[in-house]
């Protein structure tokens, strides 16, 4: 599940496949699994890349 996840850079902007109202985020780490995101609704979380496969925004 976690491919993807794993060539997450800082600077990326995703999505939380589960949580639409997020909005889109921006990536800011990737380390050992635990990607932190800063969403534009709801501030910074970590995803723990495991359980959740966060998917790419390539429109602004």
């Amino acid at each position: 599940m976690d491919d993807f996840n794993a060539i997450l850079t800082p600077g990326m902007l995703v999505k939380h496949p589960q949580m639409p109202d997020w909005g889109v985020g921006q990536v800011q780490s990737n380390i050992g699994g635990k990607v932190t995101v800063n969403f534009r609704e709801t501030g910074k979380v970590v995803i723990d890349s495991a359980r959740i496969a966060l998917l790419p925004v390539f429109e602004t």
